[in-house]
């Protein structure tokens, strides 16, 4: 009798998803948060046939290396800027990742954040629980509008289009930066006009970064696109850690060139650069964009379904539903 095929879980995930991988695989899942090293990393991806991950798990050519057995990495997430790609291709191990089934509770979030950076909420929350709450005057805790505002989107793919679609509600113009403009139909159906990057960042009072990461995306935010910026503007960013320079965000939020921000990821994240953390104008939150119930457990399924038809099992065998580098199906 053959060996069962055996996958790896890497982080804790929902008990019902675990029992579905069970119908197919041998499955060996953590219990527990934990980060491995690139040894014990490598060494657990010798021994088994498919890998579902989080984004903290690297994986390149150097710890592929020597590995015959394992045949598909699954990402819980669309970001995959952990996963070298080419490596991956070489090696013949197929990538893939959950896109489309978060792109609205992450555009909630990219509101909720904006909101609450616009209106001072995280200050005046910990001001209250504080005691602080004893009288207060007319001009006390005056933030900034979102009303009739302008709204700036770097990164206009589904998320961001997402986040277009409900400023309707708000009575906002808003403007798109994007490595391709999108077709008029998009444009039309989001209300959205294309501008250049610098006209993005001088005219926004609220911009929303939803860019992927890429190594030219690396601090596509820094101290000269600040500069650029409104002093009375909201940044936020739900994209990931790095696209903003962390350090020269903080010296603007400190030295009053931007009103505030609202931020869900960090460069080095789970380290928070210590000069945010003293900011009281910025609302900080620890990468939880996508954490609805119901979307964890979508987002949980299709990387369970991916890993399943990969290894040539369930209804789409052979089709996972979201492959990353797809030019492997056809060999």
């Amino acid at each position: 009798m053959s060996e069962r095929q055996r996958v790896w879980v890497s982080r804790p995930i929902f008990p019902e998803t675990l029992t579905t991988l069970g119908q197919y695989f041998e499955v060996v899942a953590e219990t527990v948060e934990q980060k491995l090293s690139a040894e014990q990393l490598k060494a657990t991806l010798m021994d088994v046939d498919g890998a579902i991950l989080g984004g903290g798990d690297r994986i390149d050519a150097a710890l592929l290396d020597g590995n015959k057995r394992l045949r598909v990495v699954a990402n819980l997430g669309v970001g995959y800027n952990n996963l070298d790609i080419p490596a991956l291709t070489k090696a013949g191990v197929l990538a893939c990742n959950t896109p489309e089934v978060l792109d609205e509770s992450v555009a909630d979030y990219a509101w909720a954040l904006m909101l609450a950076a616009a209106r001072r909420v995280g200050a005046a929350e910990r001001w209250l629980r504080a005691g602080q709450w004893h009288g207060m005057r007319f001009d006390d805790w005056l933030g900034v509008d979102v009303h009739g505002k302008t709204l700036g989107i770097l990164g206009m793919g589904r998320i961001g289009q997402a986040i277009a679609r409900r400023a309707a509600g708000f009575d906002m113009p808003v403007i798109y930066h994007n490595r391709h403009r999108l077709s008029a139909d998009i444009e039309q159906d989001c209300k959205a006009r294309y501008v250049e990057k610098h006209a993005l960042l001088a005219d926004s009072d609220h911009l929303i970064l939803v860019l992927p990461y890429t190594p030219e995306n690396r601090h596509a935010i820094g101290a000269a696109e600040l500069a650029m910026m409104r002093p009375h503007a909201v940044l936020v960013n739900i994209a990931r850690g790095g696209i903003v320079d962390d350090a020269a965000l903080a010296a603007a939020l400190r030295e009053g060139r931007l009103a505030a921000a609202g931020l869900d990821v960090f460069e080095g994240e789970p380290a928070v650069h210590p000069d945010l953390l003293a900011l009281d104008n910025a609302v900080l939150s620890p990468h939880i964009g996508s954490a609805t119930a119901a979307t964890r457990r979508a987002m949980a399924t299709l990387a369970v379904d991916n890993v399943i038809a990969a290894l040539g099992h369930g209804p789409h065998a052979g089709h996972p539903p979201t492959p990353i580098n797809a030019e492997l199906l056809t060999k």
